[in-house]
């Protein structure tokens, strides 16, 4: 009965806490973006057309107030650099694996051209692709696709420099289109005052592992009655349930600090002594369990 009433006044801490507004507007997103130039038919990314789309879209997401970090930068220490064609699985396992920062959004795009040669122009088609993806959880936020509008000229018999500068230029105007659409899908997302009243929320729920190892089944019972009041909760489902490993998968508009705190609160209040782990987007709550005493009456022998 004690245990009950500890239980409830606990879980109604938490959903007080749930429901005070909050003291600092939501996390901003990391957004890193990259080119994804595997199809032989795209521009490769050691390109100067490629340099001068990556430079537009960085520019107009960073003038909406977004951190769009430099992928040489933060990747310099722990990945090869330089590397043209890269596979779409190699610039998303990038992505999930930086730390610091750690990326939350990665901006993939692709960038085509062809050029037709007449003997009195050169008429010069553009296009750039992608989407947005979250990367935590792997969920697509959006895809994107804009091409010229019409075919664009150059002078005829135009050589390899005339249609680097010709492509990059007219590549350049696309781009910044494409970023000025991606900006206004990020500020539909991550616009922390929808409702005029100044309490931050995302658009967007993030995906989070949740590994319980050493619980029981009686120990998940009194947890499933605290991770759904959490703030931020949206659903949760069980991936894996046995006798003392049980797993799930978390969905909340949380930031991933602030789940980490409830959780470590959350043992502290079922009275369970354990550690709480977290990389990339799992958390793996382990429980610290002591040495049972067994004193045997002598007499009983």
């Amino acid at each position: 009965m004690k245990k009950m009433i500890f239980m409830f006044a606990g879980a109604l801490l938490l959903i007080s806490c749930a429901g005070a507004p909050p003291s600092m507007a939501i996390e901003k997103p990391n957004l890193l973006i990259m080119g994804e130039d595997a199809d032989e038919d795209s521009v490769p990314r050691n390109s100067r057309v490629f340099r001068r789309v990556l430079d537009a879209l960085t520019n107009e997401i960073h003038n909406e107030g977004f951190d769009v970090f430099d992928e040489t930068a933060v990747s310099l220490d722990d990945f090869a650099q330089g590397r043209v064609r890269r596979t779409d699985a190699e610039i998303i396992d990038i992505a999930k694996t930086l730390k610091r920062p750690p990326i939350d959004i990665a901006v993939i795009f692709t960038i085509y051209a062809s050029a037709r040669d007449y003997n009195y122009t050169t008429k010069i088609k553009t296009r750039v692709t992608g989407r947005l993806l979250a990367v935590k959880s792997g969920q697509r936020l959006g895809n994107f696709e804009i091409e010229s509008p019409r075919e664009w000229t150059a002078k005829a018999n135009c050589p390899r420099e005339c249609l680097l500068e010709t492509v990059g230029k007219y590549s350049k105007i696309i781009a910044r289109d494409v970023g000025s659409v991606l900006a206004e899908k990020l500020v539909s997302i991550y616009d922390d005052d929808n409702d005029g009243s100044g309490s931050g929320k995302a658009n967007i729920n993030n995906g989070f592992s949740l590994v319980f190892d050493g619980f029981t089944e009686d120990d998940m019972m009194d947890i499933e009655e605290y991770i759904v009041v959490f703030r931020g909760y949206e659903r949760h489902r069980a991936v894996y349930a046995g006798r003392t490993h049980h797993e799930y998968w978390y969905e909340s508009s949380s930031t991933a600090t602030r789940l980490n705190r409830n959780l470590r609160k959350m043992l502290d209040h079922i009275g369970v002594s354990g550690r709480v782990r977290f990389s990339g987007n799992e958390y793996v709550l382990t429980r610290i369990s002591k040495r049972k005493k067994r004193n045997l009456d002598p007499d009983d022998w």
